[in-house]
């Protein structure tokens, strides 16, 4: 039971590249201020998770700078919650240890690249982006959406996995403070799920994203 936090304004989604036909260079752009801000989030989540630990995860053993520096707001900000364990690994090492021992993790926060690919390898530990749900959280605002995106490839064939949709709703009502409802819908959608009974094809079945959506209804009226 994990959720990675991914710092989603830096790193090298900046997309600041240049060159020339022999050489291409993308900047890799890691501030203090985003570093703690972050490191912050992913602290505060894990507290209202009732969670008490938190990863960072980065490569200042090769990245010395950009991840250096975030790894040092990292504990700067740990300093902060003395209740929460901190502890960091290298991102390969996580990428493994996700696979052999995800129950060892509450709360995982990493820069953008890194988030990213370790968020979709966390997906496959549940069966898939049709599960994942996502999130994307300022300071103000929030917008919500699946992680598996548009998914253009089976638009309109009505069989996209719509449990990461409707589990990125949840999250939006958990984070507008609508527990209750938001609770519903999560074991509405763990039951129809459990029951193996009505599943889309990305989890075996041969079910129809609608056939799958009203089962969930059911469960909750």
């Amino acid at each position: 039971d994990f959720v990675i936090v991914r710092e989603n304004t830096e790193g090298l989604y900046s997309q600041v590249e240049y060159g020339d036909c022999e050489k291409m260079i993308a900047e890799r752009h890691i501030t203090k201020k985003a570093s703690e801000r972050i490191s912050k989030a992913a602290f505060n989540l894990c507290i209202k998770r009732g969670q008490n630990k938190v990863t960072c995860v980065h490569k200042s053993n090769v990245l010395k700078k950009t991840d250096g520096i975030f790894k040092e707001s990292f504990y700067k900000v740990a300093k902060q919650y003395p209740q929460i364990t901190a502890e960091d690994y290298y991102v390969d090492a996580t990428a493994m240890y996700l696979l052999t021992q995800p129950q060892n993790f509450n709360v995982i926060v990493s820069s953008n690249l890194f988030g990213d690919i370790l968020s979709d390898e966390s997906a496959g530990l549940v069966g898939g982006l049709g599960l994942a749900p996502s999130g994307n959280i300022g300071d103000h605002n929030g917008l919500f959406e699946p992680v598996h995106g548009s998914a253009p490839d089976i638009a309109g064939k009505n069989i996209a996995n719509p449990c990461s949709m409707i589990l990125s709703a949840s999250m939006m009502l958990d984070y507008l403070g609508e527990w209750e409802i938001s609770n519903d819908i999560k074991k509405a959608v763990e039951k129809v799920i459990a029951d193996c009974k009505i599943r889309t094809p990305d989890l075996g079945g041969n079910a129809f994203t609608m056939d799958v959506t009203k089962a969930i209804v059911k469960e909750l009226i």
